[in-house]
């Protein structure tokens, strides 16, 4: 079996492919290809991209890629009662961390905001999207990315290929194993203050037919006026979330599910996430790094990855 491996840029991020085959093909420009489509369907950052172009309340027929975003955010939601919310758009950008990234927070704006951000105010109707409220904006970046790495998996199976490790901007998916059946491993990296330190690793796990994301509020904020603004926005407040949860891991079958729920946690908060996992809605194995009320990094885990993960330090 030969090993092919390339990476490139995708959704202002990296990819990382890795795969075992016997016909030795490189199938980088095909999936170039397939990334550059989905970017028209669900980018931000892309102008006459269909989520744009929905969220100007154009006249579009949306096509399958859509629907199914808007599928498993909707399912999401629903298990994790609003804690998820593809319609959370409004306050991204309010907060200055939507394609404009410039934020616009007055007293007032999140009030004004709220009302806009319910995922039950919208539906799809024969492929046209319904609103309640033509001001409502979608957002699928929570998911798009996991969505993504599922894309890939999926293309390089229809390819007979069964060995893989697929890596966009650090969500993964991992099938089947590296030569002398060894599994493919994992990392997970330590929290830090600084938005641009050396990653390090708190962990690492083997890793095999899995999907992997994290979500985490230590890379992407802002610091204004001496207050620190984490990416993370709360669809119920309409604030960035502040807590003691720094990061959350999801281990899940598809990739997309586990970035849409290592978001939802993320929002929660870790005593609310530890109610979630409680009330086993979905089968997820999840790694919690937390700051301990001493200042330093605690971390919990589900009881499925006990035997698995290995803390690093």
């Amino acid at each position: 079996m030969e090993k092919i491996q390339f990476s490139g840029e995708t959704q202002g991020t990296y990819y990382a492919i890795t795969y075992y085959t016997s016909g030795g093909q490189n199938f980088q420009e095909s999936i170039d290809s397939l990334l550059d489509q989905f970017d028209q369907t669900a980018s931000l950052w892309v102008e006459n991209s269909m989520i744009n172009r929905v969220n100007n309340n154009e006249d579009v027929t949306v096509n399958d890629v859509f629907i199914d975003l808007f599928r498993i955010s909707l399912e999401v939601s629903e298990n994790t009662n609003g804690y998820f919310d593809m319609t959370v758009g409004p306050l991204v950008n309010a907060w200055g961390f939507g394609a404009n990234n410039s934020p616009s927070i007055s007293s007032g704006t999140v009030d004004s905001l709220l009302p806009l951000v319910n995922y039950r105010q919208v539906g799809i109707n024969r492929r046209k999207v319904v609103k309640s409220d033509p001001r409502i904006k979608f957002d699928f970046n929570a998911v798009a990315q996991g969505y993504s790495v599922d894309l890939v998996s999926n293309f390089l199976e229809s390819k007979g290929i069964r060995n893989y490790l697929v890596d966009i901007g650090g969500e993964v998916y991992a099938r089947g194993k590296k030569p002398r059946r060894k599994r493919w491993k994992i990392g997970i990296e330590k929290p830090s203050d600084e938005q641009f330190s050396t990653r390090e690793l708190k962990a690492e796990l083997p890793l095999t037919d899995l999907a992997v994301a994290t979500s985490g509020n230590y890379r992407k904020f802002y610091e204004k006026d001496g207050v620190r603004y984490s990416h993370t926005i709360n669809p119920k407040t309409g604030f960035p979330v502040k807590h003691a949860l720094l990061s959350v891991t999801v281990i899940a079958d598809k990739c997309a599910y586990a970035d849409a729920y290592a978001t939802a946690i993320m929002v929660m908060g870790l005593e609310d996430a530890l109610l979630f996992i409680k009330e086993k809605k979905v089968e997820l194995e999840i790694y919690f790094i937390y700051s301990g009320e001493d200042g330093t990094y605690k971390t919990l885990m589900t009881e499925g990855l006990k035997k698995s993960l290995k803390e690093l330090n």
